[in-house]
């Protein structure tokens, strides 16, 4: 019998050791000399103080930034509580799902009092939310329908804005992948750095 155990103590000891220890500090090593500030949760730092991640969004709502994606991530209760990073899902809700509707309604009313002299075409991304409800980004449009909100709320010229705007779209990742967009983190700190 100690013959058949002994063997199999040996395998778990080692495999523990190579898949539990070795492998991952193998992966953290190369990471973290290769991208390290992807490794490190691609922080975005403020007066050497972390605010935020590229990565994740956050929730404005203040007339004087733009607003990203609607989040639909919640505490573990069930109760809303935007970009919790905890709590990575989407909504689940159909298109003919009253609550989605509803939720839809909403965004488009926030939006539309926010700005009434805006006649535009909201975009999309505007008043849903993303696949994980943690979308740091939103679309070019999606930034450009914001501008004159923005521009009006801190006393700027739209045009500035939009440049601004321009100055932070994203291409395709590798030049095919996905689509172009807009971190709204980072253009609302570029905005807080205009003087």
């Amino acid at each position: 019998m100690l013959s058949q155990i002994r063997p199999a103590l040996v395998t778990l000891a080692a495999l523990t050791l190579v898949t539990g220890l070795a492998y991952p500090l193998l992966v953290t090593g190369i990471a973290q000399a290769a991208f390290p500030h992807q490794a490190n949760g691609s922080l975005v730092l403020k007066d050497g103080k972390p605010i935020g991640s590229t990565l994740i969004g956050q929730s404005f709502d203040d007339p004087k930034y733009f607003w990203g994606r609607l989040s639909a991530t919640t505490d573990s209760n069930g109760k809303a509580l935007p970009y919790n990073g905890g709590s990575s899902v989407a909504s689940n809700l159909g298109p003919n799902n009253p609550a989605l509707i509803d939720e839809v309604k909403g965004r488009v009313d926030a939006l539309l009092a926010a700005d009434p002299d805006n006649q535009a075409p909201i975009p999309v991304d505007l008043v849903t939310s993303s696949g994980s409800g943690l979308d740091p980004d939103i679309s070019p449009a999606a930034a450009q329908y914001q501008v004159h909100r923005v521009a009006k709320a801190r006393g700027l010229d739209d045009a500035r804005v939009k440049a601004l705007v321009q100055a932070h779209v994203e291409g395709r990742q590798l030049g095919i992948l996905g689509e172009d967009r807009v971190n709204v983190l980072e253009l609302n700190l570029a905005l807080d750095e205009i003087k």
